[in-house]
């Protein structure tokens, strides 16, 4: 598991050709994705805290060399306010892309100039250092819409950049329409939610997702070159075993492929849709 400097090096170091993606997962929803030569950071999660896990992998004044940081939505373990102006000062040319429902707030909470933030919505997009970023309205728990203003304030996000497409859903449970908001374009993968959702968990104002069986038939609906799990291993009482997410797969949808990150470690994805790719479109170094 590669943390801190040694992690942001292998970022740096990390060479693409079209078609292929890298990605190294943080644990929960945060990713760090690398298309070309453009560094993103998805709902990066640095704050220590107590009921943690996995424990930060980078401090936020690390997050060095960064193009653009997601927050798919305002809870802590997706936009990690306490660490954005410190990762906002490491990276000072990086962008913030968020729902637009949270704008002007976030910049005046935070102090970061609000020149820096591109607020989206569902089924708008922007193209920035060579990349095209959708918003996807996103259900947690129920699919909220602000009354005043018609924003969603949950999103997920496709990200599209040197012949590879991926979904990242945020928080998000399945709801009528979502399928269509996607596939208008062939994905080469699918990061979906898995912890699901309970009475317990919603008393405590712990907001639910899709279940690990709703989240394979999503993929399965999809089918992106690859489907991979996430959401689970952060919290001990809002977690899921990964392992049933890949057996119902193999199960129900044998032809598609699935895998499972490890924390901190590269993940090199190869699109499919390259004559040029091997088939077996991922590899692990």
């Amino acid at each position: 598991m590669l943390t801190g400097q040694a992690l942001l090096n292998d970022i740096r170091k990390c060479a693409l050709r079209e078609g292929q993606c890298a990605l190294w997962w943080l644990g929960q929803s945060s990713l760090i994705i690398k298309l070309g030569q453009t560094v993103v950071g998805l709902d990066l999660f640095l704050s220590r805290h107590d009921r943690r896990r996995i424990p930060p992998l980078l401090k936020p004044n690390q997050c060095a060399g960064f193009n653009l940081i997601l927050g798919t939505h305002d809870h802590r373990d997706h936009i990690d306010r306490p660490t954005w102006p410190a990762s906002a000062q490491a990276s000072p040319e990086a962008l913030f892309v968020v729902p637009a429902f949270l704008l002007p707030r976030l910049a005046n909470d935070l102090s970061i100039p609000s020149e820096r933030f591109i607020g989206l919505d569902d089924g708008t997009f922007v193209e920035t250092n060579g990349i095209r970023i959708t918003g996807i309205a996103a259900a947690h728990e129920l699919l909220d819409r602000d009354p005043a203003t018609g924003h969603y304030p949950y999103l997920g996000f496709i990200v599209e950049a040197h012949g590879f497409r991926l979904y990242h859903s945020g928080d998000c449970c399945v709801y009528e329409g979502l399928q269509n908001r996607i596939a208008r374009r062939p994905l080469d993968l699918a990061l979906l939610p898995i912890n699901g959702r309970d009475a317990r968990r919603l008393a405590s104002n712990c907001i639910g997702n899709m279940t690990y069986q709703e989240a394979a038939d999503l993929a399965g609906a999809l089918s992106p070159g690859l489907t991979i799990p996430m959401h689970y291993d952060m919290f001990e009482h809002n977690s899921e075993d990964p392992q049933l997410f890949l057996d119902y797969m193999r199960v129900k949808y044998p032809r598609l492929k699935t895998a499972l990150c490890r924390h901190g470690a590269r993940m090199i994805i190869r699109s499919a849709r390259h004559p040029e790719m091997d088939p077996a479109i991922l590899k692990i170094p």
